[in-house]
């Protein structure tokens, strides 16, 4: 690979690529809502919501000494990330908050990266974390989920218009935005019918002492924090 195309690709990812226009940031914002909103959509998409979410407990568990054994992903858009190391502290209860926070979190990067016009990085970095993520997958389904999701990203990113990759770009993050404000009112529900007993609040209430009901508000803050920021960077305010 000669230096021209070494230099050509460089700045094909770290350059910046002009905004997309109000209107198509809105439209986008439109698919992303009608992706979260009706629960037949929502059955299906909230398999890229696990993703972030099991992805994050794995990053996080990653990045404070733990050690990664595998995350798998289920057909009914459940998750399991395990890790080893000391079963209390400061690791484990980061890891474990991890996970409701993560897609909101990734959204607001990812806000933050189209507002200042860095589509193709926003493109492949998300590539490349999924590649990571596919490492740590332990069953079948989650394997094939990861890979399509991604080969989503490969094939947008080097076979489509500037205009068209902007427009995936900005839905996927609004769908992120969007889509992670929803687990936390669904495990409020389920807790409220007596489910869940073991869920990440619960775990957490378990390591902090700090009762799960104000775990739980703290991924709603985090959640909807994220999509007012994140959404004020998209839509240029």
């Amino acid at each position: 690979m000669d230096t021209d195309h070494l230099t050509d690709i460089w700045s094909r990812v770290f350059g910046t690529q002009p905004a997309p226009s109000l209107w198509l940031v809105i439209i986008t914002a439109v698919l992303a809502l009608g992706a979260v909103v009706p629960h037949t959509a929502w059955r299906l998409s909230r398999n890229a919501v696990t993703i972030a979410h099991e992805g994050g407990h794995g990053l996080i568990a990653l990045l404070t000494g733990r050690r990664l054994d595998g995350i798998r992903l289920h057909s009914d858009t459940s998750g399991l990330t395990v890790s080893r190391g000391k079963p209390t502290g400061l690791g484990m209860i980061l890891t474990a908050a991890a996970g409701y926070t993560a897609p909101s979190l990734l959204g607001l990067a990812g806000a933050a990266l189209l507002a200042a016009g860095h589509i193709t990085a926003l493109l492949w970095g998300a590539t490349l974390l999924l590649l990571a993520m596919l490492v740590m997958i332990r069953n079948a389904y989650g394997v094939l989920t990861v890979v399509l999701t991604g080969a989503a990203f490969v094939l947008v990113s080097w076979l489509t218009t500037a205009q068209v990759q902007a427009a995936f770009a900005y839905v996927v993050v609004w769908f992120l935005l969007l889509g992670g404000v929803r687990p936390p009112f669904e495990l409020m529900g389920k807790r409220r019918r007596g489910g869940a007993v073991d869920s990440d609040p619960d775990q957490l209430a378990r390591l902090t002492h700090v009762p799960a009901a104000l775990w739980l508000g703290l991924f709603h803050v985090v959640t909807l924090c994220s999509l007012i920021g994140g959404g004020r960077w998209l839509l240029g305010l």
